[in-house]
């Protein structure tokens, strides 16, 4: 195994054998990657995890979204709920708003199809092993997807329970350029995009960014979108007009 400093310890939840199989030989080669384990199903899975050395403990699950019996969603929430530093990767036959919608709400840190390249999925194993939330890629690379989701959102009930549960500070302020900065991730831009209609450079996106989280007690972009959404600090994408800072 070509891992000299393992980052992400993997365990495999797929009810295809040859499936599995794929991804252990795919992931052979990429550095900091171990899988430790491997299951058919989410029943299996939670067993697994329950009894499992620590030694071999694993710090990002590889899902399904089609499991037999446990759907791969109901697996999901049951890791979030029981394995809080467990972070899940969602796999579909098919991507789109619908399911990455579904996958974000059951609590998947990623979501992609399954025709994803070996390469890019080790890439996104290592970087939610490290504790980002690689779910925003889908959601927020999309404009339409990302109005979708998030007007969907807004209207949850639960959502409106988020700063509670997170122990947020509901009045805490942000700044106006901050303000902007999340009206640009609503909208669906990336970091280049929000530094050049804003003037600014893209390490000072990522620092306004930092503080917003750090500010909102929150952990990735999207719940600082959402949370932003249902308190009307910012508009819903669909009411911002693309490139209009820079006319």
């Amino acid at each position: 195994m070509a891992n000299s400093t393992v980052v992400a310890k993997l365990l495999i939840v797929d009810d295809h054998p040859l499936f599995r199989q794929g991804v252990r030989w795919a992931l052979s080669h990429e550095s900091g990657i171990q899988i430790v384990g491997e299951t058919a199903n989410g029943e299996e899975a939670l067993r697994w995890l329950a009894q499992v050395d620590p030694n071999l403990e694993p710090n990002v699950v590889l899902v399904d979204l089609n499991l037999p019996s446990m759907s791969g969603l109901e697996l999901t929430r049951q890791i979030r709920r029981q394995y809080a530093s467990i972070a899940v990767v969602m796999l579909s036959m098919h991507e789109n708003d619908e399911a990455a919608f579904n996958a974000l709400r059951a609590g998947a840190a990623a979501y992609r199809s399954k025709d994803i390249k070996p390469a890019a999925l080790a890439d996104i194993i290592r970087r939610v092993a490290r504790g980002e939330y690689v779910i925003n890629d889908v959601l927020m690379e999309e404009p339409r997807i990302a109005g979708r989701i998030l007007s969907q959102f807004r209207n949850l009930p639960e959502v409106q329970t988020l700063a509670d549960d997170l122990g947020i500070q509901i009045f805490t302020p942000l700044s106006e350029r901050e303000i902007e900065v999340l009206e640009r991730i609503a909208a669906g831009s990336s970091n280049k995009e929000i530094a050049d209609a804003l003037g600014i450079s893209t390490q000072t996106v990522k620092n306004h960014i930092s503080s917003i989280l750090r500010k909102l007690s929150l952990n990735d972009r999207t719940q600082a979108v959402i949370f932003a959404l249902r308190r009307g600090w910012i508009e819903t994408p669909q009411e911002i007009q693309p490139g209009s800072a820079e006319e």
